[in-house]
């Protein structure tokens, strides 16, 4: 009877602690989120929530995300803004840069990857990076550029392709399009 009671009191326990966790989460979530404030954007779920579409998360992203074009996803303790509108990422990256910076803690994640480039620097450092890679990505730049790239495989194409007619060979053209 006694290892009964014990199984009975630790499973008590176990199932308490995940409920009070569960709510300590529910509650740091939608504490001070300004859920009805119309100031911010609109709230379109939480990460539980996204755990539910955990198999297809990205898909379930891309469809809220055609519904809604700047939405907030409550977290504990915080809260993410997510955005595909041109007119809330020009102003981000653009018109008012200064405001949203990436601080130390974003800084040095990214430096490791991206070195001291324009992802991962702020002001100054940043509007060197910026002018340094709108001439290298003026339409100009990019146009000759993608052009020879163009050409260039476009030729191999056809030598390719000209080369399985020549023999009568049956060939996957997705496949030639992947290499060139």
């Amino acid at each position: 009877m006694g290892i009964l009671f014990t199984i009975f009191t630790f499973a008590a326990t176990v199932l308490l602690f995940i409920i009070i966790t569960f709510l300590y989460f529910i509650f740091q979530i939608y504490s001070g989120k300004s859920i009805k404030n119309p100031n911010y954007a609109p709230v379109n779920g939480t990460v539980f929530r996204q755990l539910f579409h955990f198999n297809r998360l990205y898909d379930y992203q891309t469809e809220v995300a055609r519904k809604q074009k700047t939405f907030r996803l409550l977290a504990p303790g915080q809260s993410e803004l997510y955005t595909t509108d041109i007119r809330n990422i020009e102003h981000v990256l653009k018109t008012k840069f200064d405001n949203y910076r990436k601080g130390k803690y974003d800084q040095d994640i990214v430096t490791d990857l991206f070195g001291n480039g324009i992802f991962a620097v702020d002001g100054d450092k940043w509007r060197q990076q910026r002018k340094l890679a709108s001439f290298t990505f003026s339409t100009r730049v990019l146009r000759d550029f993608s052009c020879s790239v163009f050409r260039r495989n476009a030729a191999k194409l056809v030598r390719n392709i000209t080369e399985m007619a020549i023999v009568d060979q049956i060939f996957d053209m997705q496949v030639s399009f992947i290499f060139y």
